[in-house]
């Protein structure tokens, strides 16, 4: 578990035994905290093996702008890379919107 000063932004990680990573975010994904996403997943993708499946849960999460944006593309390209399945589970309406408006929800919605 990690926090950042003021615990504005708090990550929450787990490997389950069917081989899923899990990160909880809750706070703002947002200049100050898109690197500590990015290294907790590029951890996990750094594994031998990595994860079937990397999880995000979003439902805490109460801003994304645009470097969370390009964090969440660094970690599905990372992911991809590894052949990790990303999800973003409980997404919020206003990172939904997000990834519509910015063409990308595509790259996070199951095919």
């Amino acid at each position: 578990m990690t926090t950042l000063p003021g615990d504005a932004f708090l990550l929450t990680s787990a490997l389950d035994d069917d081989g899923d990573a899990r990160i909880r975010i809750t706070g703002d994904l947002d200049w100050d905290t898109a690197d500590e996403l990015t290294t907790a997943a590029e951890t996990f993708l750094a594994a031998d093996p990595p994860p079937r499946r990397l999880r995000l849960d979003c439902a805490g999460m109460t801003l994304c702008d645009s470097l969370g944006l390009a964090a969440l593309l660094m970690i599905h390209r990372g992911a991809a890379g590894t052949g990790t399945r990303l999800h973003l589970d409980n997404r919020p309406a206003a990172l939904q919107r997000l990834l519509d408006v910015t063409g990308t929800a595509h790259l996070f919605t199951e095919p």
